[in-house]
């Protein structure tokens, strides 16, 4: 059964109202900073699943206006971006691109290990490692007929389909407990407020007025970042690089907000804005609803069993990594943390679910804005080109 577009919207917006509504009564929800679309899109699709089975309906949303949602959110993070923060996040920046790619080849020397333990080719190991994890959907569904002949693995797609679901479901979860973690064994404490980055903070006392000029302003300023955004996009796929359009719109909108305000000083410009906090807030929360709600749960049905120790060995890799070595070397400090809940994000996710991860610890706890930075980057420029030499390699053990 198709979802038209429209209408999955509008279920989107049901589910993240009804994840706000638990996140608000459930202690345990709040205290381990569980992401209220997390918690609705989950429950949404434990929903889809009772249909299934009920009446054997397979509920298929288009996702067309969600992948807008993803667009306006990153190039929002763009606009809040100033070069002050982009020269203090050059050290971490690299550290953590470093720290990542080198988690590329642990995490598939995990998936092969496992996998070859299990009695299982060393090609189920890629599909539940980078191929899936750090790859996502997109990269498991480009290398499952290369493992399919190559390695006679009939149902590579499947296997690496399941593995990205429940790793996404698996990294909603995990960044908000490895915060609360770190935060009590540390002790760390989050910075001042110093304005608004990703959504509205909890427990702040907001003076600065919000209106419908303010609302659209902030829409027309990044409609103007975007086309250009996708202008570059289009420039640079005609050059051969593929990129996702988040990225350009990223990028355009980065180089707006330190160029604009400075030529143009008596215009208004809505960086770290009440008006520009909301609309963000609001593309990235529709977007995780809508992202998981729309998980097909039933497909793992069928591949449970060595796909869940496979699994489970990551989640413990993930943990392992960012206590022992990730936070330590990112110097166990706020910046750290934020990272540290996001990158569990990512390893088992995707970008959109580390950045949704970051936002629940940070507005409780204050903002870090090189986190909001430092990860999209990462995520968007190095780990696909590495993750496919990575898979590629890994792929030549029989």
């Amino acid at each position: 059964m198709i979802v038209p577009d429209f209408l999955a919207y509008t279920i989107g917006i049901v589910v993240y109202l009804a994840g706000k509504h638990l996140t608000a009564r459930i202690d345990f929800l709040r205290e381990y900073n569980i992401p209220e679309p997390v918690t609705g899109g989950l429950l949404a699709a434990g929903v889809g699943l009772a249909v299934f089975f009920a009446a054997g309906v397979e509920l298929q949303y288009e996702l067309d206006t969600r992948d807008r949602l993803l667009v306006y959110f990153f190039t929002a993070i763009g606009l809040n971006a100033n070069l002050r923060d982009l020269i203090s996040g050059g050290r971490p920046l690299v550290v953590m691109l470093v720290l990542t790619l080198g988690y590329i080849v642990i995490q598939n020397g995990v998936g092969v290990g496992a996998a070859l333990a299990l009695g299982q080719p060393a090609a189920v190991g890629i599909l539940a490692g980078s191929a899936s994890l750090i790859g996502g959907h997109g990269t498991t569904i480009a290398w499952a007929p290369e493992i399919v002949s190559s390695h006679g693995i009939a149902n590579a797609l499947e296997l690496g389909i399941a593995s990205a679901t429940l790793g996404l479901v698996l990294a909603s979860l995990l960044g908000g407990p490895i915060a609360k973690w770190l935060f009590s064994r540390h002790g760390i404490e989050g910075p001042p407020t110093d304005g608004l980055f990703v959504g509205l903070s909890l427990d702040r006392e907001e003076t600065e007025k919000i209106n419908h000029v303010s609302i659209m302003s902030v829409i027309l300023t990044l409609h103007v970042a975007i086309i250009l955004g996708y202008l570059v996009h289009q420039l640079v796929g005609e050059m051969g690089l593929r990129l996702p359009l988040f990225v350009p719109c990223l990028m355009m909108a980065i180089l707006l907000t330190n160029t604009v305000p400075a030529v143009l000083p008596k215009m208004h410009w809505p960086a770290r804005t009440r008006a520009l906090a909301i609309v963000s807030d609001f593309s990235l929360g529709l977007f995780i609803a809508i992202s998981l709600m729309s998980m097909q749960l039933w497909t793992l049905a069928g591949l449970a069993g060595p796909l869940l120790v496979l699994l489970g060995m990551q989640v413990v890799a993930v943990v392992l990594f960012i206590l022992f070595v990730l936070f330590p070397l990112m110097g166990r400090d706020y910046l750290a943390l934020v990272l540290s809940s996001g990158f569990a994000g990512f390893a088992l996710g995707a970008t959109p679910t580390a950045i949704a991860n970051m936002t629940a610890v940070t507005k409780v706890h204050g903002p870090a804005p090189t986190a909001f930075i430092i990860l999209p980057l990462v995520g968007a420029f190095f780990v696909d080109i590495t993750n496919a030499v990575v898979i590629q390699m890994f792929l030549l053990i029989p």
